[in-house]
Parts: C-alpha cells; structure tokens; sequence
C-alpha cells in the first residue's frame, strides 16, 4: 500500500523539494482548494490537474530548487488568457520549499485534510478496501477485535487499532466519520451498528453507514434492532447492502471497488 502522502514523504528523506497548493479558484478549474503536488528536480507527486498550469508551476518551482529567487506566497493564474486552457477560471497557487525537516509536521498537515473513514474489520473485503482507499482522498482508521490481522507496513493515511470489545471505538470516531462495517462476526457487526445508531441520538455527527451484507442479512438485523427500540427514521441511516448498484461481483477488490465509488458519490454530494 502506499498513498501519495507516503511517496512525498519517502522522497523528502532524501531530498528537498516544493509543495505547491491550490489556495483558491475562481470559475471553472481543473481542480479544487486543497489539491497539492509535490515537485522535486526531476520528478512530480500528486496532481494539481495537468496542463500548462501544471507545466508552469513546476518550472516555476524548479527554477527556484535550482537556486532561483524564492516564489511569492500565492500567485495567480489566469487560465485562459495566459495559459490557453479551456477551464477559463482563474488558480491561486502556494508554494513552499520543503526539506526532511518539514516531514512530521507535513504528514500531519496532510493527513488531517483527508476525510475521516472508519473501517470495521480486517479480512480479505477489509484489505481490499484499505488499500484502495490509500490512494484515494481518505483517511483510514481501521479498527478489529483481533490482534495480528493488520499488515506490518502501512501508509501514513492509515491508522489501525486493536478494540476489545470492538464496538467501544465507536465513541472514539472522529465528527464527521463515514463508517463501513465488515467484522469477522455478525454478532460483532450488530453491535457495532447499535453503538453507530446510539452515537446519532447522541451527536448525529456520522453522515454514513455502511454494512456488509445481503438483504437478507439486512431484514435480520432490522428486525432485532426493532426489539432494541430504533425507530424507523434511525434504520434508515444505515445502508445495506453497501456499494454502487449494478456491481454485483463478490470479489474482495470488486466489493472495495462498488464501496469506494459510494463514498466519492457522497463525497460529491
């Protein structure tokens, strides 16, 4: 596994580069505040979109890895007029000259703007789905009862805990968390979901959650959450079976796929 997060920061051990951001846009542009790369004498991490803008900015930064004189803070790029591309809005990009000794302060930096994910359960549709998140715009806490399931090495977007009981990492989450349930044990996916449920009337700061599973398995665990006195309005915050409809494989990476495409939707939305 390893997110662009991991690979600037594997390079910068080595040598110095420039991280350039976008601060701001203006109209159309080809991506949003927040989107960085990294570039280095001969070689790019991450995107800020492609094109001239892209082109520019590294020469730019390039120039001044190559001694020039240091960048303005922000500069701006008009998009049609100078640099001929379609988009027609208008990019602030920063930059910051970055050394080995910006390495924890950047991993934070950089991991704390990705959105929090919490996923329950460390088997083959777990791993899958970890590793596809990496390279995507999340931040992965990843949670088992069991000790031992987790891989050795990780990227820096991954953080795992070992929880016994494991449904007491849930009062842990941070605000915001989309939840994805996929334990070893049924038993332990219900209760993981009863404490999702009892965290909403606590603090509804959960925007999703998501369950492994058939309509069957659904059916059952509504008719016991029922018993436990959830009403209707609180089910419905769970979804089950998870993943973009029309993807019907059962294939670990098939599953992480369909579930990775459903969070980017809500993401969107």
């Amino acid at each position: 596994m390893s997110g662009d997060v991991d690979v600037l920061l594997d390079r910068l051990a080595r040598e110095d580069g420039v991280l350039v951001r976008i601060t701001r846009t203006q109209g159309s542009a080809p991506r949003e505040a927040g989107t960085w790369m990294a570039v280095w004498a001969d070689g790019l991490t991450a995107t800020i979109g492609g094109g001239q803008l892209e082109f520019q900015a590294m020469q730019e930064a390039r120039d001044w890895l190559r001694g020039g004189a240091p960048i303005p803070e922000v500069r701006r790029y008009p998009l049609g007029p100078s640099l001929g591309q379609c988009c027609g809005g208008v990019v602030f990009l920063s930059y910051q000259y970055i050394t080995a000794a910006d390495h924890a302060a950047l991993q934070r930096e950089l991991v704390d703007r990705l959105a929090p994910v919490a996923l329950f359960g460390g088997g083959h549709v777990g791993a899958a789905l970890a590793r596809l998140l990496s390279s995507l715009p999340y931040a992965v806490r990843w949670i088992d009862s069991r000790d031992g399931v987790f891989p050795d090495a990780l990227p820096a977007q991954i953080e795992t805990e070992y929880s016994e009981p494991v449904q007491d990492a849930v009062a842990q989450l941070a605000p915001g968390s989309h939840v994805l349930i996929m334990s070893f044990s049924h038993a332990e996916d219900l209760d993981i979901v009863i404490a999702c449920l009892k965290r909403l009337r606590e603090r509804d700061d959960l925007p999703y959650i998501g369950l492994i599973g058939s309509k069957t398995k659904w059916a059952t665990f509504r008719h016991r959450l029922e018993a436990r006195g959830f009403s209707e309005g609180e089910l419905a915050r769970v979804t089950c079976p998870i993943g973009v409809p029309g993807i019907t494989g059962k294939e670990p990476e098939v599953i992480a796929v369909a579930v990775a495409a459903q969070l980017l939707q809500l993401r969107q939305g």
